[in-house]
């Protein structure tokens, strides 16, 4: 009886431990939220503001991981190889989402396959600007003079693939202009000679280009967005102003690795779906002329199949291929 007892003790205590893992709840350690891109830009910045939001709605630290690189490529991959328990989440971009996939030739991660979008965060228009001194008033005068000296002009981009780059490739497809490219490592020091009248025109992002636009540096010709931005009414959209069917939103989301359990992907949806109805985020995200995401994991999966089938077939035809 004693041998029967010591054994049941003995087996009880070993079963223990994994029944009150098996009961924990989640969250019930910190959460690592992974940005791909450097910090101080918007990605870090609106990772560290929806982190932070996450932290005290779920009652552990949120902690904002950095890695850069390869176009957005390094970062994702962490998250798309990382368990999926919901304790490595992060920032999914526009470019390594929908874009590289088709750009490079091997990724290390499948974008469709790997990942499991949770919740769309934010969509943002850019603006085609030029100097202040230019010449051009407006689209129809960049078209003519485009068709009138093909290679002449030219717009600068903070690197190939990013939404300043192709935002300038489909104006060249669907106006059917050519513009010579010049990259730049970053969308800063392509302002820099934007104002410095180095080259001729540039899309940026609203959040980025609003101070140059309100000193009255650079003059707003289009922007990319399907409405006009309440900041910004008096710039036409790019189809109002002859560019039909032109549309390009810098967008991101929540994103973690494939297999999450549907429980922990509802839970962090409907927390950041709270996230964006905070006054304070709210009010930063639409002052900086974005537009606030939201949805299901389902409707943001759909997006983001939309998005890579659009401009996978954008960047095949223009042949757009990484430094």
């Amino acid at each position: 009886m004693q041998r029967r007892q010591l054994i049941q003790a003995a087996t009880v205590g070993i079963a223990m431990p994994s029944f009150v893992f098996a009961q924990d709840k989640y969250p019930s350690k910190p959460i690592m939220f992974v940005c791909p891109y450097a910090a101080g830009g918007n990605a870090d910045q609106r990772s560290r503001q929806i982190g932070k939001f996450l932290a005290t709605a779920l009652g552990q630290p949120v902690i904002v991981d950095d890695k850069p690189g390869a176009g957005g490529n390094i970062g994702t991959d962490v998250i798309a190889k990382a368990k999926p328990d919901g304790y490595v989440i992060g920032m999914g971009n526009f470019a390594p989402l929908a874009v590289n996939p088709t750009m490079f030739k091997k990724m290390s991660f499948d974008a469709a396959r790997d990942l499991t979008p949770i919740c769309l965060i934010e969509k943002g228009p850019l603006v085609l600007m030029v100097p202040a001194s230019s010449p051009f008033k407006n689209v129809k005068d960049v078209i003519a003079a485009a068709k009138a000296s093909p290679g002449k002009l030219s717009f600068a981009s903070g690197g190939l693939g990013g939404s300043h780059h192709l935002s300038g490739e489909m104006f060249k497809s669907l106006s059917g202009i050519f513009m010579t490219h010049i990259p730049y490592k970053g969308g800063a020091p392509a302002t820099t000679d934007l104002l410095g009248g180095q080259v001729d025109m540039m899309f940026e992002q609203m959040y980025s280009a609003a101070p140059n636009l309100r000193a009255g540096k650079l003059r707003g010709l289009a922007i990319t967005s399907k409405t006009r931005s309440q900041l910004f009414p008096d710039i036409p959209t790019m189809a109002e102003s002859g560019v039909p069917g032109f549309e390009v939103q810098n967008w991101q989301g929540l994103i973690g690795p494939a297999g999450m359990p549907p429980a922990i992907v509802k839970l962090l949806n409907e927390t950041t779906t709270k996230a964006l109805a905070d006054p304070t985020i709210k009010e930063q995200m639409l002052g900086q002329g974005n537009e606030l995401g939201g949805g299901t994991p389902e409707q943001f999966a759909a997006f983001v199949k939309v998005e890579a089938e659009r401009w996978g077939n954008l960047v095949r035809s223009a042949n757009i291929k990484p430094e």
